[in-house]
């Protein structure tokens, strides 16, 4: 169910609704096939935020990229607002770990990249002002990625998506190779990011204390081939504390899923 404090805080949802139907997924490697999902079945309503959890290697970033389109599952169905995902759609974007920004572009080119691929952008450049301006780089338009921290380039990929106005935000560790308070001030603004959106996000990381400060559901998977362990719904309002007795017990429960139980 989308939480109560982001329908209250933010315009009405125009996320996709997602469907993930007993999908089955794996790779060929060395002439045998090598499993990672399998029979994994998700519903994730308009507007809801997901974080995605488990072992590394699980096959968590292959499902992200079957949700957008980037390769096709083996069997079973993905389906965004009833429509079958056979391949990428601009309202379906993804975001990933490593900012992957052109270093010959000014950070306003960067931005407009799906626009200009699209053969959008000449009718539509406001957009990619709107795009910094959301993430606070209007300042940085004309900068070098160089320029940037790893924060601010984080941003600029995030705005590169945003320019699309998806309705589905895909987020690979969109935050892993960020310092600590880097990622803890990010952590908060894809929050705000969303809540004024209004678009579906699906985020995988590796970090149990963020999924549960930024996701309305957290989903745990199972060792590779990925089975779906637990879903557990985070019913707190926003902003979150990591101090707060309900995540810490959380935390506790989802790290004892993962086989990390003396790990807290």
């Amino acid at each position: 169910m989308v939480n109560a404090a982001r329908a209250a805080s933010a315009e009405p949802s125009r996320g996709l609704a997602l469907r993930i139907d007993n999908l089955s997924h794996g790779f060929s490697l060395e002439g045998h096939k090598l499993p990672v999902l399998e029979r994994v079945s998700l519903e994730i309503e308009p507007g809801e935020f997901v974080a995605l959890l488990g072992p590394s290697g699980c096959g968590k970033s292959t499902l992200l990229r079957l949700v957008a389109g980037l390769e096709g599952a083996d069997s079973g169905s993905l389906t965004a607002d009833g429509a079958a995902i056979t391949g990428p759609d601009p309202t379906r974007v993804m975001v990933f770990q490593d900012p992957t920004l052109y270093p010959w572009r000014r950070v306003w080119d960067n931005v407009a990249l799906g626009l200009e691929a699209q053969g959008l952008l000449k009718t539509t450049k406001g957009k990619v002002d709107e795009a910094l301006a959301k993430v606070g780089l209007s300042q940085f338009a004309r900068a070098y990625p160089r320029q940037l921290s790893g924060g601010m380039a984080q941003r600029v990929a995030l705005a590169r998506a945003l320019v699309n106005e998806p309705r589905l935000l895909i987020l690979d560790e969109p935050l892993g190779k960020l310092d600590s308070l880097t990622r803890i001030a990010m952590q908060q603004e894809l929050i705000d990011l969303w809540q004024r959106q209004g678009y579906t996000a699906l985020l995988v990381t590796h970090d149990v204390e963020e999924a549960l400060l930024v996701a309305n559901r957290v989903i745990v998977f199972s060792d590779r081939p990925a089975q779906i362990k637990a879903e557990l719904t985070i019913d707190r309002a926003y902003p979150r504390h990591r101090d707060d007795p309900y995540l810490v017990d959380l935390r506790k429960q989802i790290l004892g899923l993962l086989g990390l139980g003396q790990s807290w």
